[in-house]
């Protein structure tokens, strides 16, 4: 298996040959008709990528790709948008709200496979960096705690020294005094 991906969109018979594609290229693949339903099932279950009409009734895919971002569960979930408009602007518009990539419709199929690849590759890339990001944490803050600790024992240590050299210095004094009065004596 590839991967899991959400195709978003009102029109069944998209929806179906989305899926049937989809399937041939081995990604699993959850069909959603409504916005509403879609952000349900992202909610419910982890997705590798979404596809996401942009013109849909009810919730627009715009709207749809909000709720993704704002949430800090999924705002990294990768997400293409699919559009019927040619007109560019539908496509900066995706892309400004979020989205990590854009598709026209009809969609080219070898086009759009092509993408999801490479999104769902730096999608792993990123979730690897984040990884060992957090490894990366983990022993930065490891070696605060030793250093700390080490900190301490150098602090005792310099303490120590410290009440040594107080006693040494007191004993010498002392050695000084008794030798001063035997001589005199």
């Amino acid at each position: 298996m590839t991967g899991t991906i959400l195709a978003i969109d009102d029109s069944r018979t998209s929806l179906s040959v989305l899926g049937q594609r989809l399937g041939q290229l081995d990604y699993l693949t959850v069909l959603s008709d409504n916005g509403s339903e879609g952000l349900d099932l992202i909610t419910a279950r982890g997705f590798d990528l979404v596809l996401l009409d942009m013109v849909m009734p009810g919730m627009s895919g715009l709207q749809v790709l909000h709720e993704i971002r704002s949430n800090p569960d999924t705002a990294d979930l990768p997400v293409i948008m699919m559009t019927s408009h040619r007109d560019p602007a539908a496509a900066i518009d995706g892309l400004a709200a979020g989205a990590d990539d854009h598709v026209a419709k009809p969609l080219d199929f070898d086009v759009l496979a092509a993408r999801i690849a490479r999104v769902l590759a730096r999608a792993r890339r990123i979730t690897d960096l984040k990884r060992a990001n957090a490894a990366l944490d983990a022993r930065v803050a490891t070696r605060a705690i030793e250093l700390g600790e080490t900190k301490a024992t150098l602090a005792a240590t310099q303490a120590d020294r410290t009440r040594l050299t107080a006693s040494i210095k007191t004993l010498t004094d002392k050695i000084q005094w008794l030798s001063r009065t035997s001589v005199s004596r």
